[in-house]
């Protein structure tokens, strides 16, 4: 209920297919008018989704269409016309959709491929029989490394794949890294699909010999034996576990409550036990949500509360009931408070039971009547009481707590019958004055069970039903018969003509139950000749003692269903529902997680290749020329020859030395270093050779061929990345620049008085990190205010979260204030996610965190003006952020604009042609992605525009640079 359905589709984006829209109406004869306006177009789109499978001619018309714009160079018309051609459903387009698929899934934008992997689910619903080529999409899109199309592929594997567990090996890291930045709907998707993989792949964290070390080696070299002894030797987390448990922590303060649930669900089938209380504050702070909310996180907490109680104990005035509760909400939260008494707060669990019985809220009250009987059952200290508090209420004004009063009094009185003869005596006495039937019915069946308790009261019972027998309800005439048929074994003086008279009157009732019971009852025991051997068993079929009931939570048995789920809110198992598999006995092996890093290889060894093919054809074609020339001059002395010959030598020698250096010192015309994967180089070396072929055959002895193959090698690169453009981009390396502005303030890392006297500082020098170049450099300073000496002062190894972190090397003596500094870097994966880690001295440990701002996660570049607006093309619609604002006239000049955005960001200042226009680039520590900023002044506003692929980092960013550019002052 908290999620949401992938496959739902949106036709009110903007950037429709307009063009194909309006080509659809020519070809289907829509009339012009409709295509006035964009709002009718995407009409004609919802027209076709909606109408094709009855018109499946004009659905057909319109494919030719959606193909042209499948072509189209924006990207919101490429997802737009798969969006729509996908939700056609018409079976004898199902290829056409597939190749659109396969197309969309290999596209440049991630924005497509998110649209491929919606489309994929589309394409399965309407033809199952293309599971096998979907999956092979699904594997390609799973490798994709874009937040925006992470969530959508893994609910397409939902949808079509569930059970291949397979291909999420090689992707699982992956996915737990990016779990933070993808956007919360995928979160949610992914936390589930997780879970149940975790279950499969790791083995149970909840032995009583756990060890959680999740750095320890030793796990990964445990040796067959080793792992036939398990249950000798103590449980190791693996270092996979760890990192889902770690990646999805901070995912509990997200502002989605189905992330949260699903964080929560997560913790609670695979967290150790001791590890479950993190998620306590976060359900606590759903409750004060929409009811609608409330009600699901309830009832996952009503589940939790029977087997931990202590999670919620601490936090069980949160569950106490309001005014304004609506009846299932006070419902859900008696049953986690009757789930969360014992001996210690079930007084004042009772002082509350107490008011909620006086509410005006007929449901309410029963059900907290009801909460009463189970605490008195749960706990027996308080038995009495709650019999007493019970009996009271007997005497209410309202009839339906009178009535659950007496029903929960006769289960509780199952269990000590003898010790509450009082009780029953009270409840006959006030047997005239209940109307309600299930209570009257109640109190009769204690009559005839303990009638020995009572021998002189229940016949009068007895007699005054008699009278009343005719006009009594089905089930109270019911116990009237079992009633006398107990009496007419035990007092058979006093009662066997009112039996007789009760059995006479259920013979000719209305209702055949009643005159059924009665045959019976007769037969059983009154004894004649048609009478069998039963009839001497009649005591001790009637009299047998009952087992007392058991008072448990409705919600004692919904563990058998996953936390979140619709099976689990409805206690029933839902159409998909995907059972949680138990917890494998030996951990499978866990190397098939592990990626294969390929180093990338520079394209100036394939360009020296090309130059020694290139100069072998320079001296082919001199020693062509050289030998016509020769014939011409057959005449010449041979002296001129011996010296023709040595200047020839002098000339190869010169070309091999050209050529030397031509392979030691790449073309500096060429400005641009290429970065190509080996399978690049493969391609291109393939079809380099044949076009090498065919110009040897038409222009080998004509300069034509050597000038062409520096353009030869250009359209071969570019050839090869089509076939593998996205796995395998081709990325131009950008030049860093010094910074141009270099913040002196230092953030706290360890207060003194908490680290014991010991103090941390850190600040960002923007400078880049000599430990890697995907690290943000940091400076560290430390001090000891304290009168000793502390030792040993260095970063734990067991203690990084899934950044990279290259440590600073252990100081091992700090002298009393006295202050050090360090460097150290972090890669932060291009995220603000903070990096976690303690530092630790000689004694001890304490846990630190490092937050980065979005602008330290940058390095300043440099650029022409003309490169900056051509890369600005290219990253526009999805990768672009923009905002208008109003400037503070003192914020207006040049140099008030480029101090304030580079504060903000370590960004490099681009040369400008033009007036009022600002242009800052910088391109990510990490990935290396481009970042442009441009403010252009148009008094009093100013447009702040931001481009970049990282687009939660392009957002971020834009909301910093905006207050600084709003704020007056330095």
């Amino acid at each position: 209920m908290l999620g949401m359905s992938a496959n739902s589709v949106s036709y009110n984006e903007q950037g429709s297919v307009e063009s194909g829209v309006d080509a659809a109406q020519e070809n289907s004869s829509i009339p012009a008018s409709i295509s006035s306006g964009g709002a009718l177009k995407k009409l004609v789109y919802v027209y076709l989704v909606r109408y094709a499978e009855e018109q499946q001619d004009l659905a057909l018309l319109s494919i030719s269409t959606f193909q042209r714009a499948l072509k189209d160079p924006n990207q919101l018309i490429r997802a737009s016309a798969l969006r729509v051609l996908s939700s056609i459903r018409v079976p004898i387009i199902v290829p056409i959709m597939m190749l659109a698929i396969k197309e969309a899934a290999t596209d440049l934008s991630p924005y497509v491929r998110k649209t491929a992997a919606h489309a994929i689910q589309k394409l399965y619903s309407l033809d199952p029989d293309q599971k096998e080529h979907l999956i092979e999409v699904i594997e390609k899109l799973l490798k994709d490394k874009s937040t925006l199309v992470a969530g959508s592929v893994v609910m397409a594997f939902e949808e079509v794949c569930p059970d291949r567990i397979d291909l999420i090996h090689k992707n699982y890291r992956k996915l737990c890294n990016l779990l933070v930045d993808v956007e919360e709907w995928g979160q949610v998707v992914i936390i589930h699909m997780l879970t149940r993989y975790a279950r499969t792949q790791f083995v149970s964290p909840w032995r009583e010999d756990a060890v959680f070390d999740e750095n320890s080696e030793k796990a990964f070299y445990d040796s067959e034996e080793e792992r036939r002894v398990d249950q000798s030797k103590p449980y190791i987390m693996d270092p996979d576990h760890r990192l889902l448990l770690r990646n999805t922590k901070p995912l509990l303060q997200s502002r989605n409550t189905a992330v949260v649930m699903a964080v929560s669900q997560l913790y609670w089938h695979l967290a150790p036990k001791h590890e479950l209380s993190i998620i306590t504050k976060s359900l606590v702070r759903l409750l004060r949500s929409h009811r609608e909310v409330q009600y699901i996180v309830l009832q996952n907490i009503a589940t939790m509360s029977i087997q931990r109680k202590g999670m919620f104990e601490p936090f069980m005035k949160s569950f106490y009931v309001r005014s304004t509760d609506a009846t299932h909400i006070k419902t859900l939260k008696l049953e986690i408070l009757t789930n969360l008494a014992n001996e210690a707060s079930i007084s004042t669990i009772l002082r509350e039971f107490q008011t909620y019985v006086k509410s005006q809220d007929k449901a309410f009250a029963a059900a907290t009547i009801q909460a009463i009987g189970c605490c008195a059952t749960n706990i027996s200290e308080v038995t009495d009481t709650c019999l007493n508090g019970l009996v009271l209420l007997l005497s209410n004004r309202d009839e339906t707590v009178v009535a659950e009063s007496v029903v929960v009094i006769k289960k509780l009185l199952q269990t000590q019958p003898s010790q509450h003869s009082d009780i029953i005596k009270h409840m006959a006495k006030l047997f005239d004055n209940i109307t309600v039937p299930m209570a009257r019915a109640s109190i009769l069946w204690l009559m005839g069970e303990y009638c020995e308790h009572v021998p002189k009261i229940a016949p009068d019972v007895l007699r005054k039903m008699a009278k009343t027998f005719t006009d009594e309800e089905d089930i109270v005439k019911l116990q009237i018969v079992n009633l006398a048929a107990k009496l007419y074994l035990t007092n058979s003086k006093q009662t066997k003509l009112l039996t007789q008279y009760i059995l006479n009157l259920g013979k000719y009732d209305q209702n055949y139950d009643i005159r059924d019971r009665t045959r019976f009852i007769r037969q059983l025991i009154v004894p004649n000749e048609k009478s069998g051997a039963l009839s001497k068993y009649a005591r001790r079929i009637l009299m047998a003692p009952k087992p007392a009931p058991v008072l448990q939570s409705a919600f004692k048995d919904r563990d058998r269903f996953q936390l979140g789920t619709l099976s689990h809110t409805l206690n029933s198992q839902a159409s998909g529902y995907l059972e949680l598999s138990d917890w494998p006995a030996v951990a499978p092996d866990q190397s098939v997680r592990n990626v294969e890093v390929v180093e990338p290889v520079r394209l100036p060894y394939l360009r020296l290749v090309l130059n020694c093919f290139c100069v072998h054809v320079e001296s082919v074609s001199e020693s062509e020329s050289k030998e016509n020339s020769d014939d011409s001059n057959k005449s010449s002395s041979s002296q001129s020859e011996k010296s023709s010959s040595e200047s020839d030598s002098e000339k190869k020698k010169k070309t091999l030395k050209n050529k030397k250096l031509q392979q030691q010192k790449p073309d500096s015309k060429d400005s641009l270093n290429y970065y190509l994967p080996p399978q690049i180089i493969q391609k291109t070396l393939n079809i380099m050779t044949k076009y090498i072929l065919i110009h040897i055959v038409l222009s080998i002895s004509t300069p034509f061929f050597v000038n062409c193959m520096c353009s030869l090698l250009h359209l071969c690169v570019f050839l090869a990345c089509q076939f593998d453009a996205v796995s395998w981009p081709v990325h131009v390396s950008l030049q860093a620049s010094s910074p141009v502005f270099v913040p002196e303030t230092s953030h706290e890392l360890l207060h003194r008085m908490t680290g014991k006297g010991l103090s941390a500082q850190y600040r960002f020098t923007r400078q880049p990190c000599i430990y890697g170049n995907s690290m943000v450099s940091l400076q560290l300073t430390l001090s000891n205010s304290t009168d000793q000496a502390l030792e040993n002062i260095h970063i734990s190894e067991k203690s990084s979260t899934g950044q990279n972190i290259h440590r600073f090397n252990a100081i091992e003596r700090l002298e009393p204030q006295a202050s050090v500094t360090v460097s150290m870097g972090v890669d932060f994966n291009d995220s603000t996610q903070a990096a976690n880690f303690q530092l630790c001295t000689k004694e001890d440990e304490f846990s630190v965190s490092i937050q980065p701002a979005v602008g330290e996660l940058l390095l300043p570049i440099t650029m022409s003006e003309a490169d900056f607006t051509k890369e600005q093309g290219k990253l526009v619609g999805m990768n672009e952020s923009s905002a208008t604002i109003t400037m503070m006239p003192e914020n207006v000049s040049s140099q008030s604009v480029n101090r304030k955005v580079v504060s903000v960001a370590n960004l490099g200042v681009i040369p400008s042609g033009q007036e009022n226009i600002y242009r800052f680039a910088g391109k990510t520590v990490s990935s290396g992605s481009l970042v442009l900023v441009s403010v252009a002044l148009k008094d009093p506003d100013a447009v702040i525009t931001i481009n970049t692929e990282k687009t939660v980092m392009g957002s971020m960013l834009l909301r910093q640079v905006k207050t600084a550019l709003t704020n007056s002052g330095p």
